[in-house]
């Protein structure tokens, strides 16, 4: 399409509008394009069938071949199915295909919603979505939440199915010893499951989890969905851990308990709630400012540098579970009282680094957020190297002195950061015959580099 062209739009029971607009120039396929149509839930709708009944070829792997000799298309096209049970061969085979000259549209069998932890994803990067086409069944999300009666909108859906074989299994962004700490954050999620990771090893993690972690869990497992001998099983945590159940299946954990772990604060962390040493701890007020002036991302990497006792580490932590926070403290007792207050609420994505900065940074990953809290009079040296790991980020400072100020200022402007000071200043009501009154603590300056937005 050429830039600035009409686009001709016709919408059922509307006249024909013409649009000009701006558009960058695509190249679409002159060629053929591969379909993916899922299935094993409903039977194929009339675009389905066309596609199917067309194709020159229909690739399955073994499992969804049985599914789909279920169906009344099977016998019309059984000599045209090309089983392959692995995607690196899968794409192997798609890319000589689109060597080909121009020929009817490839089709490959999908389970469910292709794109929907399925395979349409790989797929669409491998060969752009100008090639591919998808015509969806049902997930087996979707399935098992209508099988339990239960609204799946609200939701968080992993999935820890690695690929059948054990030593070229995915990189996952969650694994099963995640799913205790998930649990504190979420009251329902739904886990795709597979042979290794599967609902009684799920069920034995969640069992070695805290009491208020796994009290008061419902746990579903929907087993072989959509097959003949499909089966629900509905259970306590000590019961599935000894079970074994069907594949494929699909696992749903609802929390159900009102005690304590509903009444877990999500942000605003008390001092007396972490382990630190007389007074040795960002105040809250500094601690959510300084959180604030940081505007975690949802994804990426935050370096806490002179964590202390964790306390920003934590609460960010426990702010964003995506992001991976890094505490950098050289104080031995003070890295025992991370180590206490990580484990006090069980946040997996906080790790510990013991030394001293700037010496210990040069082997972490590129930061996209940096807290330095404590510098150990290396503050312009740690400033410099962060910023040479960093293409685009923010770096906050706390400063107690005007000294300490004046030399973090400097060596964030020094690495072309933006920068932006805030005085806090905080009061905090006591007791003095038998009446309130204010008394005040000593200033804290919070200074902000960002760069790259």
């Amino acid at each position: 399409m050429r830039r600035g062209a009409t686009v001709n739009v016709r919408r059922r029971g509307f006249p024909c509008l013409s649009i000009s607009c701006p558009m960058k120039e695509i190249s679409l396929p002159k060629a053929n394009k591969l379909s993916l149509v899922g299935i094993g839930y409903r039977p194929l709708g009339k675009q389905a069938r066309e596609i199917v009944r067309k194709a020159d070829v229909i690739l399955a792997s073994s499992r969804l071949l049985d599914v789909f000799k279920r169906y009344n298309e099977y016998e019309a096209v059984k000599d045209r199915i090309k089983v392959i049970d692995r995607v690196p061969e899968t794409v192997v085979y798609t890319k000589d295909w689109f060597a080909q000259a121009a020929h009817a549209p490839l089709v490959l069998l999908a389970s469910g919603d292709p794109m929907f932890f399925g395979i349409g994803r790989r797929m669409v990067e491998e060969f752009g979505i100008e090639r591919i086409e998808i015509i969806p069944d049902l997930s087996s999300m979707q399935e098992a939440f209508a099988r339990i009666n239960v609204p799946w909108d609200d939701a968080f859906s992993i999935s820890v199915h690695g690929g059948p074989e054990i030593a070229k299994r995915r990189a996952l962004p969650y694994k099963v010893k995640d799913i205790p700490w998930l649990i504190r954050k979420y009251p329902k999620i739904a886990v795709l499951t597979d042979r290794q990771n599967n609902p009684a090893l799920i069920a034995g993690e969640i069992g070695t989890a805290p009491t208020e972690v796994r009290d008061g869990i419902t746990l579903y497992v929907c087993e072989r969905l959509g097959y003949d001998d499909e089966r629900i099983w509905t259970g306590a945590v000590g019961e599935a851990a000894g079970m074994t159940f069907s594949e494929p299946n699909v696992m749903i954990i609802l929390r159900t308990a009102s005690g304590e772990r509903s009444r877990e604060i999500g942000f605003g962390l008390r001092e007396e709630e972490l382990e630190h040493r007389d007074g040795m701890i960002t105040k809250d007020e500094v601690r959510a400012v300084s959180i604030h002036k940081l505007r975690l991302p949802s994804k990426g990497l935050l370096w806490d540098i002179g964590a202390g006792s964790g306390s920003v580490a934590i609460e960010a932590a426990r702010l964003a579970p995506g992001l991976t926070v890094i505490a950098v403290e050289r104080d031995e007792a003070q890295t025992t009282r991370i180590r206490a207050n990580k484990m006090k609420f069980d946040v997996r994505n906080l790790k510990l680094i013991e030394g001293s900065a700037p010496d210990t940074l040069t082997d972490l990953g590129a930061p996209d957020r940096v807290f330095i809290g404590g510098s150990g009079g290396r503050l312009a040296e740690i400033v410099e190297l962060a910023s040479g790991r960093m293409q685009a980020g923010i770096i906050v400072i706390n400063a107690a002195t005007l000294e300490t100020l004046q030399e973090g200022i400097a060596a964030l402007e020094r690495s072309g950061f933006a920068t932006d000071v805030s005085e806090v200043s905080v009061s905090r009501s006591r007791i003095v015959a038998g009446k309130k009154m204010m008394s005040s603590m000593n200033p804290v300056f919070i200074m902000k580099g960002e760069r790259g937005y």
